[in-house]
């Protein structure tokens, strides 16, 4: 039997792919800006577990605004189960990097989602 052990990498859309990536899937609501299909070399768009538009504006990427985020956006995925499942499904198989637009590698959704495959 082998034993695959998963990593789970976060990481800008705009950054290079590599062949460490593994899975790369797209966490976002919205298409990256300037970004082409093929540039990005994403493997799945899972927009759906994105926070909600009206969660995404008020954050605004608000430093202040960081904990009250990572709770509602949590509270927000009890009622995706089924996509983490999904994102945890990928992960068992090999590597796994969410990507993200977001300027802020430390405080994005990504990060919320990948602290959540690891628990």
């Amino acid at each position: 039997m082998v034993i695959v052990k998963s990593q789970i990498h976060t990481k800008r859309v705009y950054e290079t792919p590599t062949k460490d990536d593994g899975t790369r899937v797209l966490v976002d609501r919205l298409w990256p800006r300037g970004v082409s299909k093929e540039k990005a070399r994403i493997d799945l768009w899972l927009k759906e577990i994105a926070p909600s538009d009206a969660l995404r504006n008020w954050f605004g990427h608000r430093e202040e605004r960081w904990e009250a985020f990572n709770k509602k956006y949590r509270k927000e995925l009890e009622g995706k189960k089924e996509l983490i499942e999904r994102l945890s499904t990928i992960k068992k198989k090999g590597a796994l990097t969410l990507l993200f637009a977001a300027k802020d590698a430390e405080k994005n959704n990504a990060v919320v989602l990948k602290n959540i495959l690891r628990s």
